[in-house]
Order: C-alpha cells, then sequence, then structure tokens
C-alpha cells in the first residue's frame, strides 16, 4: 500500500518503507503467525495456530494489516499518545485494506462496524477514541464503504481496567470481564458486526467485546485491527523450539499472555 502526502507526518522516510502487509502464513482464525508444521489447512480449509485449535473465540476472525513493531508502531503511537490526528488517515487506509479482506465472507445486510470504546474518563483526557478516527478513516477509504455503517455508541466502555500489562491470562480475562455493554441489543440484534481497534495483542480485550456482542443478539463478529503483535511464532523458531508439540494448559496461558503494550 503506497504510503501518500504523509510528509507531514513525523516519521522518518526509513520506518514509513518498512511498513508493509504482514506476509507469510497465519491462523485463519486469531491472525497470529503459524510454524511449518501449522500451515496445513485443515479439513475445512481453515489454518489454525495451537491456540485456536483448544479454544473456540466468540469471533469468526480476526485480521490485521501489518506487524506491530517499527513504523508501524510508531504511527499508531503518534495519534494514540502525542495526538497526530493525520496518521488517522494513514491508519485508516491500512485498515480498509485488512477489511477488504473479510468482504467475501459479507451477508447481503449493511454490516455494523463499531470501533473498540474508550471509557469516558480516559476519552475525555485524551480527546478522542483513536479507533474510532481510523474506523472513519477506514469507511472514506473502503471500497466497500457503502456497505459499512459505523456504530460508534452501540458499545459502551462501563468501567476503567487497569493496565493488562504483567497479568496472567486468568487477570486478564478477569480485568476486562464486565467493562463492555452494549447500550442498545436491538441495534446488534441478528447483525454482522467488524469490531475496529488499533491493535491486537493478546486478543482479551477483542475477545470480551465480540463475547459482549455475541450475547447481545449479534449474529457474526469479526474483528480488524490495523497492528498485530507477531512476536511468539518468531521467537519459538530462533530457539528451534519443536513446533509447539505437547503444550500443557499453562503453555497455551503463556501463549494468550504474549503482549508488549497495553491495549
Amino acid at each position: 500500500m503506497p504510503l501518500l502526502n504523509i510528509s507531514r507526518l513525523p516519521v522518518c522516510p526509513e520506518c514509513l518503507a518498512g511498513i508493509h502487509a504482514i506476509r507469510g502464513k497465519v491462523c485463519s482464525i486469531c491472525g497470529e503467525r503459524v510454524l511449518s508444521s501449522y500451515a496445513q489447512c485443515d479439513a475445512d480449509g481453515m489454518v489454525r495456530c495451537p491456540v485456536c485449535r483448544r479454544m473456540e473465540r466468540p469471533f469468526l476472525r480476526a485480521v490485521a494489516y501489518g506487524s506491530y513493531d517499527g513504523g508501524l508502531r510508531e504511527l499508531i503511537h503518534l495519534l494514540k499518545y502525542n495526538g497526530v490526528r493525520p496518521a488517522a488517515g494513514v491508519l485508516g487506509r491500512m485498515l480498509a485494506e485488512a477489511i477488504a479482506g473479510l468482504e467475501r465472507e459479507f451477508g447481503a445486510e449493511k454490516i455494523l462496524v463499531i470501533p473498540v470504546p474508550l471509557y469516558k474518563g480516559r476519552r475525555r483526557e485524551r480527546g478522542f477514541n483513536q479507533a474510532e478516527l481510523i474506523a472513519r478513516a477506514a469507511l472514506k477509504a473502503s471500497a466497500a464503504g457503502g456497505r459499512l455503517l459505523l456504530a460508534t455508541d452501540s458499545l459502551l466502555r462501563t468501567r476503567a481496567t487497569q493496565s493488562q500489562i504483567g497479568l496472567t491470562s486468568h487477570q486478564r480475562r478477569e480485568n476486562m470481564r464486565g467493562a463492555f455493554a452494549v447500550a442498545r441489543a436491538a441495534e446488534v440484534t441478528g447483525r454482522e458486526i467488524v469490531l475496529v481497534d488499533d491493535v491486537y495483542t493478546t486478543g482479551t480485550t477483542a475477545t470480551e467485546c465480540a463475547r459482549v456482542l455475541r450475547k447481545a443478539g449479534a449474529a457474526r463478529v469479526w474483528v480488524a485491527t490495523v497492528a498485530r503483535t507477531l512476536k511468539l511464532a518468531s521467537k519459538y523458531e530462533e530457539l528451534n523450539v519443536p513446533e509447539f508439540q505437547g503444550l500443557e494448559a499453562a503453555e497455551t496461558d503463556e501463549i494468550e499472555n504474549l503482549e508488549t503494550v497495553n491495549p
């Protein structure tokens, strides 16, 4: 994807040139990179990572444009922590490409696009919800924009949550449990939804949001983010660990816990 008209952003050209879409085999469900023995399709044509082989997620698929590192991470931080709003336009075009990969799965009705909400205190402090800004830019850039309907107040964050950094898998789930609610169930009942966020790390936030939406009656939920952490598979490749064979429950928890920033 050409990164056009972004010279006004304070990002070095080399970093921008290094931003590209995720390459190689990834899990068809969560988008994590998979090692060679898991790169073969299952009977249903899907490629699944070890975690998705062991658990059922409340969303159909999670897709992301690029890996959360280098210039892409810098662009996200410029928007999220420095308030450089022009970055949202660039990130939105990337998100539009990620959503394009889901279009063949959409039904005939319009698709609700729901940004992961911030708690009111955090939004007031930041002045905006970065997921919402990116989603708006994505809809403008998307060829399927006419089929996508932005719904910014359907999902609410009902309480503040602590940082996810350093928490166990159980603690992460408890930290997010009850943190989201659907404002009006009738608006999501029977609808297909694309849940949007800036970064997918362990998937705890996306999983809880999707669970709440499905409980409220959503027919199907997909997750689309600009970036995704792709650390685990490369780490195991470097250590020459045999293809995640014989993982115990504690080890799959460790897979789910992999995170470098608070989502």
